[in-house]
């Protein structure tokens, strides 16, 4: 029997070169001289924490964040942001968590989307991820197609194919 993971997840080394590569960006954009604007990962965590001046430069920092994802090819999706907090010196600090893994309210729903599609396959939630069976592997690429198509609020992808 034909089979395949529904996932979402990132690539820890993608994640750190977006970081990087954003961190190389504020320190030679003009607008972000003289401000202490700081950008540190926490790759256990996967937690993104900034620390900037004012309102204007967080917006800034969300768009170039969004930017760097995008060039590292990671979809800026998986990204939960907290609201600012004043610091102690007059900054404002916010983070932003990537998340990973389906939930199971999200799962439930791949389930539910694959079983009113009538095709011959099968999904089951497994943990973080879904599991799709089925006979023929034509099947499980119109699933791919269709959960690619869905609008469900996390970035997938579709690893472990076998047949």
């Amino acid at each position: 029997m034909a089979s395949f993971d529904i996932v979402s997840e990132v690539d820890a080394q993608e994640l750190d070169n977006a970081v990087n590569n954003l961190i190389k960006e504020v320190s030679n954009r003009y607008d972000f001289r003289g401000t202490n604007t700081e950008v540190e990962l926490n790759k256990k965590d996967k937690k993104i924490s900034l620390v900037t001046s004012d309102d204007m430069k967080v917006k800034a920092l969300k768009e170039m964040l969004v930017g760097a994802f995008v060039k590292r090819n990671i979809d800026p999706a998986c990204l939960s942001y907290s609201e600012p907090e004043p610091t102690s010196k007059g900054q404002l600090k916010f983070t932003a968590e990537v998340q990973e893994g389906i939930d199971k309210d999200t799962g439930k729903k791949i389930v539910k989307m694959i079983k009113d599609a009538k095709m011959k396959v099968q999904g089951s939630i497994m943990d973080d991820k879904v599991r799709v069976q089925g006979k023929k592997i034509d099947d499980l690429q119109e699933v791919i197609q269709m959960m690619k198509q869905a609008d469900l609020g996390v970035p997938l992808q579709f690893v472990n194919m076998k047949s």
